[in-house]
């Protein structure tokens, strides 16, 4: 069992489009035969601007409506969020174990949630422009051709080396579209719960050994925490792409 703080990005998505361009507001001079009442601006009430909160660069950001995240980056028109992940599809039993992990970890971090689904990541959060996605994807399924499929567990013990070649490939594309690759030394992990702020003084420690004393003493817990991994997934916006393994 492990604790770290990690940064949210948004899925939410635009088409890419073009702004319209300004015109210049006249200057002083009217033309003949005008009357300058017709050309003369207002200032636009209070009322009226605060229908329209937020700034140029795009929509102002809620962090109410994700649950209080905060974006790692900002929102900008035709900017999508991609991340590359292994997904995980609970079973009856793993949710089973869930039930009591997540009541443990709550007696120390009350605002602790469980999590909506479940994956183990091979990339960071990155940005991609629209029409960079689908070349993103198909440079994505070309590096994944050649893997097999492989058995991984709530913290990846064995199967280490084989997650690391995989993230090797992703790694390369992502330096092909000058995107930020995955981090040093990574250790894999299937998130169970998350909340705002950094929980990790409470976790550690007493907490993380006495979850983990749980997960061992779980019947069968070795054999329900094994996931047969059969494709690899790229999320960039609301868009979803597979990639199979062999």
């Amino acid at each position: 069992m492990s604790a770290a703080p990690v940064g949210y990005s948004s899925s939410g998505s635009e088409d890419e489009s073009e702004d319209g361009r300004q015109t210049r507001p006249e200057d002083g001079s009217h033309r003949r035969g005008q009357s300058p009442l017709h050309r003369q601006r207002f200032p636009v009430p209070d009322s009226v601007l605060n229908m329209f909160p937020g700034t140029e660069e795009g929509p102002e950001d809620d962090s109410t409506k994700h649950g209080g995240r905060v974006r790692t980056f900002p929102h900008e028109r035709g900017n999508w969020a991609t991340h590359v992940y292994v997904p995980y599809e609970a079973k009856e039993e793993f949710l089973d174990l869930l039930e009591v992990l997540l009541p443990h970890a709550q007696t120390y971090v009350p605002r602790l949630v469980r999590m909506e689904a479940f994956h183990l990541s091979l990339s960071q959060s990155v940005v991609l422009r629209h029409h960079w996605i689908l070349p993103f994807v198909q440079a994505l399924k070309a590096r994944m051709a050649s893997f097999q499929r492989t058995f991984i567990g709530l913290e990846v013990t064995s199967g280490h080396a084989q997650f690391l070649d995989l993230v090797s490939e992703v790694d390369r594309v992502m330096e092909e579209f000058d995107l930020t690759t995955f981090y040093q030394d990574p250790s894999f992990h299937l998130s169970l719960a998350w909340c705002v702020g950094d929980a990790r003084l409470q976790l550690e420690g007493q907490c993380l050994q006495e979850l983990q004393a749980i997960v061992d003493g779980f019947e069968d817990a070795e054999v329900l925490l094994r996931v047969h991994t059969e494709q690899v997934r790229c999320k960039s916006g609301n868009k979803f792409f597979s990639m199979p393994l062999k």
